[in-house]
Parts: structure tokens; C-alpha cells; sequence
């Protein structure tokens, strides 16, 4: 690319040095020399042509000087503009004070035009620089635009409204709630209604974190919710899902999930844990119990891979509290988990709660416990009470 040079010098002879000596440059395109004879014009030629990428500059001028100009190019905050101060020997005080002042260089009178070759060759690689720089600078600044938007389309898709179903209101109550590590996860849930009686609720954890788990987890949360509106067994439901993750898995990446469909009149909810942390059964008296650990894998292992599933019941004025890892692992700053103990004494105060008040407050005190200390993983939860 050709670099543009502004050489702003009331010495006309300057202009013909320059140009003799730079002949090369110019005719191969390397260089391309603009002039001006005091400050004000070379503002002009800057208005001209933006692009310049090098300003030489006499101190002593006419109409502007030199460190006025210098002050004028600065209050454009173009950090890959850059300026060489030239000046007679004795004027060093004006030299210092530019380069305080933010001029890149500065060259003597007489000129030693190898010696400015090579402060020119200098400034070329810092130009460089500071536009690659911008250019990365640019990019990522695109990114965090992208994430934003894929963070937003990522809620999207989970259900926002609680609960789901109006004619359901009066038999059950949920809420979820999904906050992730970064600005796109890889936890997710969701409740389907799969026919007037039955609804398929699961709450998952991808493997990774990031975009990879993000993307993972779009392609899990749709198979789930096809199979899930297709079927209510839900080791059906399950079993075609792996499948699918289990053929098509990138980098060995696998979701650990709890699926469960209720059946609301009843209260019974037949479930798959594959791999998931064990939920807990909140009863209406307080009386706290936890769902047997899974012995089925994650799904996006194997195909074919025959899960089982267990039952429950759920009482009036019970609950059932789903979450990921990311809630008893929540650190503080020094390193001490939430961890189980804490979430296992503080869930039987919360039974007359509703599905929110019970989210809100698992995860008010799990943001106290962190004390400010950085998240480092997604933290969900999905909990149905059958009112």
C-alpha cells in the first residue's frame, strides 16, 4: 500500500529535495508526497485527503507553526497518523515540547534524509501496527455484537412466560430461570405441552461453555422439544435424541439433562435422568427429599444406548427443583462453594413459596454466597409446583 506523506515546510527547496531523493519510492508507488507551506494549509490538505498516513513538519512557520499544527492533528485522536517535528538544532526546547506533546519523532536541519529515511521506514511499521490493531479492534467489537444478538435470540427460545399454560393455572405453577457464565450458554430448559393432560418439562447442561456449547445446546433443546411433542414416554423421547447427538456429535461434546413429563391431574411424572444432578422433591410440610441419582449416560455418547426411567408423585402443594451444576458450584471469593449442604438447608424454608419465589430466592442466595467473585459457570433452574 502506498504511504502519504504530508511535508508542511515554508523552505520551497525542501519540496524538490524531498521528491529527488524519494524519486524511486514514488514511482513505484511506495510513497506519495503531499505539500503545504504553513499549518493552515496543510489542515487543508489533511481535509483533502484524510487518508495520509505521515505528517513532516517545520516547527517555525508562518500563519501556524508547527506546534500549533502538531495540537490541531492531535485533537483528532488518530493514533495511526503520525508526526515527525523537524527543526534547527538550536530550538531543541520546541523539539522537546512536541515530543511531550505527541509527536512520533523529529529530524534536524540540516536535513539527513538516510537518517529520515529510516524514522520514516519507523513510523510506516507503526502505522501498521495501530491499523491491525484497529482493524482487531473492529472485529471483536462486531463479535460482541454478534453474541449480544445470539444471547438475545438464545432466551428467545426458551419459554419467558410463567406458567406456560393459561387453562393450566390453576393446577400447576413454574418458573425457570437461566443465567449464563458468558455472553451465549450451553444450559437450557423448557416445558411442552404434549396433550391436555401431560406436559414434558427438562432442564439440560452442554458440555463446553461459549459459543460451541451454545450452538450444542440449540440442536439439543430442538430435538428434545420435537420428540417431546411427538411422545410421552419419555425414555422414547430420550432415546431418539441421543440418537441423533450421538451420529452427528462434534468434539466429543454431550449434554447431561433431567426430562420428565407430568401428568398435571395426578401429579405422577415419569422421568429419564441422564447424567444430570438429582433434583429435589420439595412436599408442602417442608419436608425436603432428593430423586435417586441417575445411572443412565449423557446424551450425544452412544447410540442405541438403552435408558431407563424412574417415577414419582407429586403431592398437592409439592415441588419439584431441577438445576444445574452451576448453582451448587457457585464459588466465592475464596474458593468455597455453595455446594449441596447449603441448597439442601435452605429449600425447606421456601415450601410456601410459589415457583418464582422459590427461583428467586435459591438464586438470591447463591449471588450473596459469590460475594462478587466472577461466575464461572451457567446457573439454572427450573421448578414446577402442582397447586
Amino acid at each position: 500500500m502506498t504511504t502519504k506523506i504530508l511535508s508542511v515546510d515554508d523552505e520551497l527547496d525542501l519540496e524538490l529535495l524531498l521528491t529527488q531523493y524519494f524519486r524511486r519510492k514514488i514511482r513505484k508507488g511506495e510513497y506519495e508526497f503531499f505539500f503545504a507551506h504553513n499549518g493552515i494549509e496543510a489542515l487543508q490538505k489533511m481535509l483533502e485527503h484524510p487518508d495520509i498516513d505521515i505528517v513532516l513538519s517545520d516547527i517555525n512557520m508562518p500563519e501556524m507553526d508547527g506546534l500549533t499544527l502538531l495540537k490541531k492533528l492531535n485533537d483528532r485522536h488518530n493514533p495511526a497518523l503520525k508526526v515527525i517535528m523537524v527543526s534547527a538544532y538550536g530550538e531543541m526546547s520546541n523539539i522537546r515540547t512536541a515530543m511531550n506533546n505527541g509527536a512520533f519523532d523529529f529530524a534536524m536541519k540540516p536535513i539527513d534524509l538516510d537518517d529520515l529515511q529510516v524514522t520514516i521506514d519507523k513510523a510506516i511499521s507503526e502505522i501498521a501496527f495501530v491499523k491491525q490493531t484497529q482493524k482487531e479492534h473492529g472485529q471483536l467489537v462486531d463479535i460482541k455484537s454478534d453474541l449480544a444478538l445470539a444471547a438475545e435470540i438464545q432466551l428467545a427460545i426458551l419459554p419467558q412466560q410463567f406458567p406456560p399454560f393459561d387453562d393450566l393455572k390453576s393446577v400447576i405453577d413454574a418458573f425457570a430461570s437461566m443465567k449464563p457464565a458468558k455472553d451465549v450458554g450451553g444450559d437450557f430448559y423448557d416445558i411442552i405441552r404434549i396433550d391436555d393432560d401431560h406436559i414434558g418439562f427438562t432442564i439440560a447442561d452442554v458440555s463446553g461453555k461459549g459459543v460451541p456449547a451454545a450452538m450444542f445446546m440449540a440442536v439439543s433443546h430442538t430435538l428434545l422439544r420435537l420428540a417431546g411433542k411427538k411422545k410421552t414416554n419419555p425414555v422414547d423421547v430420550i432415546t431418539e435424541s441421543n440418537n441423533v447427538l450421538a451420529a452427528e456429535s462434534f468434539d466429543n461434546m454431550f449434554v447431561t439433562l433431567f426430562y420428565g413429563v407430568m401428568d398435571v391431574r395426578s401429579g405422577t411424572v415419569e422421568y429419564v435422568n441422564a447424567g444430570h444432578n438429582p433434583p429435589y422433591i420439595l412436599r408442602s410440610n417442608g419436608t425436603l427429599e432428593t430423586i435417586t441419582s441417575s445411572k443412565n449416560i449423557c446424551l450425544g455418547v452412544i447410540e442405541d444406548y438403552a435408558y431407563t426411567s424412574d417415577t414419582i408423585t407429586l403431592q398437592k402443594g409439592d415441588s419439584i427443583i431441577t438445576f444445574t451444576d452451576g448453582v451448587t458450584e457457585a464459588c466465592s471469593t475464596t474458593n468455597d462453594l455453595f455446594g449441596e449442604t447449603r441448597l439442601e438447608a435452605l429449600l425447606p424454608t421456601l415450601s410456601g413459596e410459589t415457583a418464582k419465589g422459590l427461583v428467586d430466592k435459591v438464586l438470591q442466595a447463591v449471588h450473596t454466597h459469590a460475594e462478587g467473585a466472577e461466575q464461572s459457570d451457567d446457573i439454572t433452574m427450573l421448578t414446577i409446583k402442582r397447586l
